[in-house]
């Protein structure tokens, strides 16, 4: 089962980012990643437990005044970092996504934004949304 952690504060939300992951560890997962922002974004995932993350934090002095942090449960795309939530979009890897569910129609969304050049890096359905999201962000700005 996947959980979502978020913070926005004035000091560092990692170690609060992190607590809550190990609030969430009882329902099981096979992935944990976070992203922060502290100018741009710092992305860290694993596959391991949200000790390692823990861990992976630490040694990248990872810092921020907002972020985001998940576990998943892998329903689409094998259990991988690749596949670890948070996703970026290619295109603007200003923009980061976690999400739980399932996005039926990400096949044929996947396709299409393909078409539009985008790459994709994992095979989540997620990653449709982070593309989806820059797709229109970049359409509004033009």
């Amino acid at each position: 089962m996947c959980g979502i952690v978020s913070a926005i504060a004035r000091n560092n939300v990692v170690p609060t980012l992190l607590e809550g992951l190990f609030r969430l560890e009882y329902r099981g997962y096979d992935s944990a990643g976070l992203v922060v922002a502290n100018e741009g974004l710092n992305r860290l995932r694993t596959t391991a437990r949200v000790a390692e993350l823990d861990k992976l934090a630490s040694e990248e002095n990872a810092m921020g005044h907002a972020g985001i942090a998940h576990t998943r449960w892998a329903t689409h795309g094998a259990p991988s970092e690749r596949n670890a939530h948070p996703h970026f979009s290619d295109k603007a890897s200003k923009i980061a996504i976690v999400h739980n569910g399932i996005i039926e129609n990400h096949e044929v969304m996947r396709k299409r934004l393909q078409a539009e050049g985008f790459k994709f890096l994992s095979d989540t359905d997620t990653e449709v949304i982070a593309h989806l999201v820059a797709f229109h962000h970049a359409k509004s700005a033009s």
